[in-house]
């Protein structure tokens, strides 16, 4: 059962969370203001300079999200060693949502674009932004139950796992075996200084950094090496989940991630420019996938897993949460954002106008998706009696 009240921790990531959703907007909204004017051009150059062999937007993507992966790899090891996802049948409702909304936006977008160029966009529509779902619940304030702010978030956490493994799955073009041997033999070295309880930070991060290099040299995405690196620090549920090393780092990058790294990454990725014909580029079957797995496939995949789920006995709804609730749930899971775009950006490299196209779909899903999921759960999805409130 999920509890209906939330822990000091929650609280905090919760509120770091919706700060970081706001701070996204107004990121996206002066990203898109910069490209569409007169200084676009200068804009757009600015992310491509060369630094260190690498352009800017290559360093914040492989580079800054590295940091980001590191930061969801710390947060599910914490949700599976002392959270929601640490009892099992706790965990199995986020579990059959997570799945349900991956797998129905992702058939989507493939019934769509099979066999077409825009395929390697199957996994687009697949992602739930935290920031910014948390950023509308907070917006609702006590008008929804705690319970379903923890569902949210342990599927949400979840389909960021998910997510992680579809990019090293299938947007991995070119392996380098032996850089790859490489990465795996610290990673190998670093959960053994784990084995050992060695609790200084201090040789995880340059064994974490070392491991980065080896992956972008690999040929796997280098951000892979973040949710590696999580799993290998120490993580101790009976300390009170406030001395191990994985929550002191945890706690020290909430703040730089969602108030610098994912800001910076809005600024770097959401440059899309808007045409005369833009409403014909969400007339696509690549933009159409996308917009229809998150607006469509989202809810429906979770509602239909966790219903599932429920019916055959595997785990049951908490008893302040409905299946209206559960709806509006896999609404703002149909927020894409930062994985979505992250995604794209390794489905597309070689086109800069499909990827512009699916980025504005992207935010139009999203927008969409934000707006009808508080629409729903403010005045369809209240407890009896509270509608007035």
């Amino acid at each position: 059962m999920i509890p209906q009240t939330l822990s000091s921790t929650f609280n905090k990531f919760f509120e770091s969370e919706k700060s970081s959703g706001i701070l996204l907007v107004l990121c996206t909204a002066l990203s898109l203001s910069i490209t569409n004017s007169s200084l676009g051009s200068a804009y757009s150059g600015l992310w491509q300079s060369v630094l260190g062999g690498l352009s800017l937007e290559h360093w914040i993507n492989d580079g800054l999200m590295a940091i980001f992966f590191l930061l969801i790899g710390l947060e599910l090891e914490r949700e599976l060693y002392s959270g929601e996802l640490s009892n099992f049948r706790n965990a199995l409702l986020p579990i059959f949502a997570a799945i349900g909304g991956m797998a129905a936006p992702a058939l989507i977008h493939f019934s769509l674009n099979a066999a077409t160029p825009t395929q390697a966009g199957f996994g687009i529509p697949m992602a739930t932004d935290i920031a910014f779902a948390l950023g509308v619940l907070a917006l609702l304030g006590k008008h929804i139950p705690a319970s379903l702010k923890v569902f949210i978030v342990a599927f949400a956490v979840i389909d960021d796992l998910g997510a992680i493994i579809i990019i090293a799955a299938f947007y991995t073009k070119q392996i380098s075996l032996g850089y790859l041997a490489g990465a795996l033999a610290v990673w190998v070295v670093l959960v053994a200084l784990n084995r050992l309880r060695i609790m200084s930070l201090v040789p995880y991060l340059l064994g974490g950094a070392l491991m980065w290099f080896l992956m972008l040299k690999s040929g796997v995405h280098a951000t892979i090496a973040g949710v590696m690196l999580a799993f290998a620090i120490p993580y101790s549920s009976q300390d009170d989940d406030h001395t191990s090393p994985s929550h002191r780092l945890e706690h020290v990058l909430h703040k730089p991630v969602a108030f610098i790294i994912l800001p910076i990454f809005a600024l770097a990725n959401t440059g899309i420019l808007v045409s005369a014909e833009w409403m014909q580029t969400l007339a696509n079957s690549n933009s159409l996938g996308i917009i229809a797995g998150l607006l469509a496939g989202k809810p429906l995949g979770v509602t239909l897993f966790c219903f599932v789920a429920v019916a055959c006995g595997l785990c049951r709804l908490p008893p302040d949460l409905n299946w209206r609730h559960v709806f509006g749930a896999g609404m703002l899971g149909g927020i894409g954002f930062t994985m979505s775009i992250f995604i794209t950006n390794l489905a597309f490299t070689e086109s800069a106008d499909v990827i512009n196209a699916s980025k504005m779909a992207i935010l139009s899903a999203s927008l969409a998706a934000g707006v009808a999921g508080f629409v729903w759960l403010k005045w369809f999805a209240q407890p009896h009696g509270s509608q007035n409130q």
